[in-house]
């Protein structure tokens, strides 16, 4: 570490200026900014009650100046964080090995990748990142836990993390891709006959149906809706046994907060909400995040968390959407398999060295599905040989 940096630990986002995050974080970043941890934080989404316990690494100058963030959490579960690390826990409990709590640096109950090591640009950017790393494996050994992992990390990041000794797994999110189709109709014909009539079917039903489609941003929603907004998202998380960690209360903070970062896609019924996707965005993408829906009215689902996202991007020059984690289904709405990774740091070698060799044959595994999964995608086959060449 430069004899001139510092770097100590805050119990809290709301602990570092907000100055700091507008300096470090990505411009218009819907979720890494201090609104977005701060209010998750205090509604208690991430919060010590529900198992995570905010360490964030605060990296300063002699003058106090901060150059860097990593944003860490103390996790006793693996809700939420996106490593897929259940296993991982057993394994441990087989061997008569403790692998809770571990350390996380992740967007909490966000599986979007990007930067996690917010640093100033300037010469001593790679050591204020190598110092911030450093501080991440001294809190983890310091406070006797068994790993630190860094879900979603950028590609830079995960070089780094990788050519500092941590192991690299991997995933398969389905993302849209831009390629100017103009609207949704020019989008569609880029799509095979077979499932081109597939699309329009299931949008015609939803037409059919009588419901009313809406498009809202997070000012445009009245606060005193969001409780039956809410309460959408709660009744379909609890059906497939989920926790619904964000309350009312935190929706309307974040939407105040965020603005027109956040976006929500409405159906009403004679004006109430039965059903609702929402969604949060840059300047460069739109992420599909929580679903809600009181009934059973077909092809809902595809037209509120797919559709109205695609024709949203599209309208507003998004380079692409993000609609969350895994979903096969996905491919037939032309999301296009996308191999994404994490990082690994495991105190015990024995666990190190075993997890090592399960990741490198996971690693080649997703490659070649992700491969095969995408001679599935709806595309006439003259674009995507044209695409190809």
């Amino acid at each position: 570490m430069p004899s001139c940096l510092s770097i100590r630990t805050v119990p809290s986002a709301s602990a570092i200026p907000r100055q700091a995050w507008e300096e470090l974080c990505p411009a218009g970043h819907p979720f890494l900014n201090a609104d977005f941890l701060t209010i998750i934080e205090q509604h208690g989404a991430a919060a010590r009650e529900w198992g995570w316990a905010a360490r964030h690494l605060v990296a300063s100058d002699e003058s106090g100046s901060i150059l860097g963030l990593l944003p860490l959490y103390v996790k006793t579960h693996s809700h939420g964080d996106f490593i897929y690390d259940w296993s991982w826990a057993a394994a441990y409990r087989q061997l008569g090995r403790q692998y809770y709590p571990k350390l996380m640096s992740c967007l909490p109950h966000t599986p979007v990748a990007g930067p996690r090591f917010l640093v100033a640009a300037g010469p001593q950017a790679a050591s204020v990142r190598q110092a911030l790393l450093d501080a991440a494996r001294e809190l983890l050994v310091g406070a006797g836990l068994s790993s630190w992992h860094v879900a979603l990390p950028s590609e830079e990041d995960a070089r780094m993390l990788q050519n500092a000794g941590l192991l690299i797994s991997h995933d398969v999110q389905f993302h849209w891709l831009n390629t100017g189709g103009g609207d949704f109709g020019g989008y569609l014909a880029s799509f095979s006959a077979a499932k081109r009539r597939k699309v329009r079917a299931e949008r015609r039903r939803v037409q059919e149906s009588g419901l009313a489609i809406e498009t809202r941003h997070g000012d445009q929603i009245d606060p005193a809706e969001w409780p039956l907004l809410r309460a959408l998202y709660a009744d379909t998380f609890e059906k497939f046994n989920n926790h619904a960690v964000f309350s009312a209360a935190c929706f309307a903070d974040l939407a105040t907060a965020l603005g027109r970062r956040m976006v929500a896609f409405i159906a009403r019924d004679g004006g109430l909400p039965v059903a609702v996707a929402i969604c949060f965005r840059s300047d460069e993408a739109l992420y599909g995040r929580y679903w809600g829906c009181s009934g059973n009215y077909h092809s809902l689902h595809f037209e509120l968390c797919f559709y109205q996202g695609i024709a949203y991007c599209l309208q507003h020059g998004l380079a692409r959407f993000e609609p969350g984690a895994g979903g096969e289904h996905k491919l037939s709405r032309g999301f296009t398999p996308t191999v994404v990774h994490s990082a690994h740091w495991i105190a015990n070698p024995e666990m190190r060295a075993l997890l090592a060799r399960h990741l490198a044959l996971q690693g080649q595994a997703l490659a070649d599905y992700s491969e095969q999964a995408a001679a599935h995608l709806p595309f006439r086959r003259d674009l995507q040989s044209s695409s190809a060449a």
